[in-house]
């Protein structure tokens, strides 16, 4: 097996908590542990953990429009080493870094594409606008990612998304991986954040608009008609004022706690103490808290959008209902609250569904992928790139004067 000294390129890292954290965070231990000399390059942040083994953390500034997020400002002093190998995760300012530097000392370049980027545009002041009359979203992906030499997408609707985006350059499925481990050593939280002989309920997720947690919040006070249930949410964002308003709204003053963010090492305990797990977000590439919950072995009720869908084995590890439907949501985790033998029966398959994704397994695939990168950087004649796309001039633009 060949070593690599590989840069894994991410806008979003600790103490950020998402998907693209988890999985940058894996990865580069899983790297390191294979013997790779990996490093993450990511945004300097105020909150950040002191003394990060594998991390370079580039000068940055506070991102205005989007809570907690750093806007990086490279340069190639910051570089840990010489690489050998580039892998973002990110097709923003750190993204376009590294595609610059795999292009200007010819590197292999690998991507993965984490997200579906328009449902995001809203935090960028006017690009949904913009994004709805020019598609310019899309074709900014489009001309990131046909730059590279692999593109992983975490699932297979996420590979569909990107050839519908124009994306030409080989794609590869493959998971982000799960640390069991991590998660079944994680202590459980003292005390409990769920109140003595209440069923205990678990979501966790950044509070954007995109996570739709109004929906599970109005299937938790339809659910609580028949059981004494508490929600506990884990997670911090933006609509927080709004969802704890709507909670109170809702009756759920005394039914449901905002945490607010828990360190990943600890997340583990949260899970395993749950009975079930519920999540309504249409945007998910590949759902990794829904993994995460089943291989902790609860159950999951989930809208089946995205990746979700491949992240959900439905009727026998949780069940899937219809995006926006908080009343089919409602209505599925009574079945199993009301049912402890199927609840039961529903944890022992979950458990074994999500320990397929070891966290060891998966950086094993994404080495392979190094490699194919590699071959096909030394074999494939250099591609002709074209420049990133313009906005059309306007109309007004093109008259005598101007505006």
């Amino acid at each position: 097996m060949r070593l690599y000294r590989v840069g894994l390129f991410t806008d979003v890292y600790f103490p950020n908590p998402n998907g693209v954290t988890t999985s940058v965070y894996l990865l580069l231990r899983e790297l390191r542990r294979m013997g790779h000399e990996a490093w993450v390059i990511a945004p300097a942040h105020p909150e950040a953990p002191e003394n990060e083994e594998g991390v370079v953390r580039v000068p940055s500034v506070a991102y205005p429009f989007y809570e907690g997020q750093q806007i990086a400002l490279p340069s190639a002093r910051h570089l840990p080493t010489e690489l050998e190998l580039v892998h973002t995760h990110t097709p923003l300012t750190l993204g376009v870094w590294g595609l610059r530097l795999a292009r200007n000392k010819d590197l292999p370049h690998v991507s993965t594409f984490h997200t579906h980027y328009e449902k995001y545009a809203h935090y960028v002041p006017g690009l949904a606008f913009l994004d709805r009359y020019t598609g310019i979203v899309p074709r900014l992906a489009k001309a990131f990612y046909n730059r590279v030499e692999v593109v992983i997408a975490p699932t297979e609707p996420v590979r569909r998304l990107a050839e519908g985006y124009g994306i030409e350059r080989p794609i590869r499925v493959i998971p982000t991986g799960i640390d069991n481990r991590l998660l079944e050593e994680a202590p459980l939280p003292s005390p409990s954040p769920w109140p003595e002989g209440k069923r205990r309920l678990i979501t966790v997720g950044r509070l954007g608009k995109e996570k739709s947690f109004d929906v599970v919040l109005r299937a938790v006070a339809r659910i609580a008609e028949e059981e004494d249930v508490f929600l506990v949410h884990i997670g911090e964002g933006p609509e927080l004022p709004h969802l704890e308003a709507l909670a109170w709204e809702l009756g759920l003053a005394e039914r449901v706690r905002f945490l607010g963010p828990v360190p990943y090492r600890r997340i583990g305990g949260y899970y395993r103490m749950a009975e079930l797990f519920l999540f309504a977000s249409e945007t998910e590439t590949q759902g990794l808290v829904v993994w995460e919950a089943q291989a902790m072995g609860v159950p999951v009720v989930a809208v089946g959008a995205e990746g979700v869908l491949e992240g959900v084995l439905d009727g026998k590890t949780g069940y899937l209902v219809p995006p926006k439907d908080h009343l089919a949501l409602a209505a599925r985790a009574l079945e199993l609250l009301k049912d402890e033998e199927k609840r039961r029966r529903f944890s022992l398959q979950a458990r074994a569904f999500a320990l397929e994704r070891s966290a060891e397994a998966i950086a094993e695939r994404i080495v392979a992928v190094y490699d194919e990168a590699s071959e096909i950087l030394r074999t494939e004649p250099r591609r002709l790139i074209f420049p990133f796309p313009r906005l059309p001039r306007s109309s007004l633009e093109d008259r005598p004067g101007g505006f």
